[in-house]
């Protein structure tokens, strides 16, 4: 009963955060059948489709920074974001890739979020005296996006090993938040 009232609320939110290009939550395995490590259930396809899209523009926002910014502990995080974020996005595709052609016809349409257009313009042509805090915002704000996904589907994932990738999400995102909005950050 809980899975199916996540299910809808998924459905009905989905569009309406600007996912309107989503996969639609279909019906999972039987409550019966244990998950396996590498069955993923609709949910967790979801989950990993927004990921991807959302770890895509991470990887725009940070080449759009990398090279702007002058703090070197700003520049220290940056490359390790895009090293860890270009690791899981590589996990994430092939996960969905070996689920099958369902798994991999949807495209998570993620113009509604906070990385806007309007974002990206703005950090790309931020003053060079300003490049730092306006990345800081703008990373800040859609790596929370990320954690706060991730804390979410760990309540829901089927997959042991999405469970797992979401936990990790969720602790990584948090302490980037952290170091990018904390008293050095400002």
């Amino acid at each position: 009963m809980a899975r199916a009232v996540v299910l809808v609320a998924l459905a009905t939110l989905l569009p309406a955060a600007g996912c309107a290009d989503a996969p639609t939550p279909q019906a999972t395995r039987p409550a019966t059948a244990a998950p396996t490590d590498t069955a993923l259930g609709t949910l967790d396809v979801v989950y990993l489709t927004m990921m991807v899209a959302h770890t895509e523009q991470t990887m725009e926002i940070v080449r759009l920074g990398r090279d702007r910014v002058t703090d070197p502990e700003l520049r220290t995080l940056v490359a390790a974001i895009e090293v860890t974020e270009a690791d899981e996005l590589a996990t994430m595709r092939a996960w969905l890739r070996d689920a099958g052609p369902a798994a991999t016809a949807g495209r998570h349409d993620h113009s509604g979020h906070l990385a806007a257009p309007a974002d990206l313009a703005r950090l790309r042509e931020a003053p060079a005296g300003q490049a730092d805090a306006v990345l800081r915002r703008l990373l800040g704000s859609h790596q929370q996006e990320a954690a706060d996904l991730a804390r979410a589907h760990r309540e829901t994932a089927t997959s042991p090993r999405v469970r797992e990738l979401a936990g990790r999400v969720e602790q990584s995102r948090t302490a980037e938040v952290r170091l990018l909005t904390g008293p050095a950050g400002r």
